[in-house]
């Protein structure tokens, strides 16, 4: 059960860091296509704990990590609208 809590909010993560690299596109350069992307949150010391050990099963097997570290998440926000009228 814990690990379905983890991989909903590490889906959360890569949801916004998509949103981030299409805003940032110069980073994706950064980003190697045979890795994979390790989020390290800095505000949630349980899910950068169970990424990191994610990280060295992956390197263990003989896999490529990259980490993202993540200072800080805004709260979530349904719309960016702003000024919002509706007329008849």
């Amino acid at each position: 059960m814990i690990s379905d809590e983890f991989f909903q909010r590490n889906s959360e993560l890569a949801i916004e860091f998509s949103r981030y690299i299409l805003e940032h596109p110069e980073l994706d350069k950064h980003l190697p296509s045979d890795a994979t992307l390790i989020f390290l949150p800095e505000y949630d010391n349980e899910l950068r704990e169970f990424n990191l050990e994610m990280a060295r099963e992956i390197e263990r097997e003989g896999g490529k990590v990259v980490f993202v570290r993540i200072a800080q998440l805004r709260p979530y926000s349904a719309s960016r609208l702003e000024g919002v009228a509706i007329e008849r």
